[in-house]
């Protein structure tokens, strides 16, 4: 099984397209974020995301064994504890993503919110590291978010492994393991989505695995919807090739794309049963779409250097959450 823990709603999706989408891109569960990055939407006004949030229902309750829904909140907001209560038992949503712009994860003032969340039993996804589009991350360091372990049994991914500040954010996973906690009960893991431009990513990866092992990380796009499988798959390819560099096992591979992510969604990931009953992702369309543009596929003659493909720019969106 392949999750897909993070991908953005813009709300201009319609939800037979968006499992089209993961159909062709042989993933089999999609996390779908409640939109608040695209027009008509923002973290800034709690009315706009409470109509994220019925949109994403509506995804959601199309297709409740391919798509987990994540609210998103602004925890400042007097009524973002109260909206976060509403979107899991009305909307159906099952986790919520946050993004500290203008709070700190330690603030006394947001806490109710991830109080919520883990009396809901709400997984948690919050933005780690630096923003692409401007903002400032200074709110986003890794270390900032150890507060949250004052919420037991609330469980945390960090997006996009903190980058720049990686180091940190292995630090901060680094912790649980020390003291023996079981991987599936950690309060932090890792999406290794975007985050560490192409340059950096297997160097971070590599990092992450040596002191973190594959239990604390998790595969997602960042893509935004809607969008073709195609983009899917590209992102999925990234993380094929940097795998197949490292000389990663089958139980590794396995633990990235659906494991990790498995325990993180708890009692919220859905099961997909394939029409055929046959086993729905495997490796035929990553292989056949690498999302380098013609000629510049690795070991094309027109390559320059095939040893270092995963290290090579592809598409970026100007956006990163």
């Amino acid at each position: 099984m392949i999750i897909d823990a993070h991908i953005h709603c813009t709300g201009q999706e319609h939800a037979d397209d968006v499992v089209q989408a993961l159909d062709e891109a042989d993933i089999d569960v999609g996390v779908l974020l409640a939109p608040f990055l695209s027009p008509g939407y923002s973290l800034d006004d709690p009315a706009s995301l409470r109509r994220g949030h019925a949109h994403l229902g509506r995804l959601v309750r199309a297709h409740p064994d391919r798509l987990v829904g994540l609210a998103v909140v602004d925890p400042r907001s007097p009524d973002a504890a109260q909206d976060l209560r509403r979107a899991r038992e009305v909307e159906g949503l099952a986790g919520v993503k946050l993004v500290p712009t203008g709070w700190y994860p330690y603030d006394e003032a947001v806490q109710p919110v991830f109080a919520t969340a883990c009396e809901l039993d709400m997984p948690v996804l919050c933005h780690s590291g630096i923003f692409i589009d401007g903002r400032s991350g200074r709110y986003c360091r890794p270390a900032f978010f150890e507060a949250l372990r004052a919420h037991p049994g609330l469980r945390v991914t960090l997006a996009h492994l903190g980058w720049p500040w990686t180091d940190e954010a292995i630090a901060v996973g680094l912790i649980d393991l020390i003291n023996g906690v079981p991987q599936d009960q950690v309060a932090f893991r890792f999406d290794i989505s975007f985050g560490p431009p192409p340059a950096y990513r297997l160097d971070v990866l590599r990092k992450a695995l040596d002191v973190l092992g594959p239990g604390l990380l998790q595969f997602g796009s960042d893509c935004f919807l809607p969008c073709p499988g195609a983009h899917l798959a590209e992102r999925r390819q990234w993380v094929v090739e940097l795998m197949a560099q490292l000389g990663l096992d089958a139980a590794a591979q396995e633990r990235i794309w659906s494991g990790t992510a498995a325990a993180w969604l708890g009692r919220h990931c859905p099961a997909p049963r394939p029409p055929d009953g046959r086993n729905r992702t495997g490796a035929r369309r990553a292989s056949l779409f690498t999302g380098w543009p013609r000629g510049e596929q690795p070991g094309s003659q027109d390559s320059t250097d095939s040893a270092s493909s995963a290290g090579r720019p592809l598409r970026f969106v100007p956006r990163c959450c």
